[in-house]
């Protein structure tokens, strides 16, 4: 689970503690803002929303926090949504 339960004796090992912190942040605020912009586009359909969404699912790619064909889908069926929209 989390080293948090365990405190490190080493002083690499409280190193890494800090550094495994401050990475589950990080991952942490790129997974949400990723998630918090699809949820965003769904609700405001537009051009503009999708270009802003697909930024951030990229991100979120490149940091290996989802799989690249993960992005690839989610980004096609956004998509596919704006085109179903646009036909309304």
């Amino acid at each position: 689970m989390f080293n948090f339960l365990k405190m490190p004796v080493t002083k690499s090992a409280k190193k890494t503690l800090k550094q495994e912190q401050r990475r589950r942040l990080e991952n942490q605020k790129a997974k949400n803002a990723y998630k918090k912009a699809i949820a965003y586009f769904k609700n405001h359909i537009s051009a503009q929303s999708l270009a802003e969404t697909y930024t951030k699912i990229d991100r979120a790619a490149k940091k290996h926090l989802i799989h690249k064909n993960k992005a690839s889908r989610i980004k096609s069926q956004l998509a596919k949504i704006l085109k179903e929209d646009k036909k309304k």
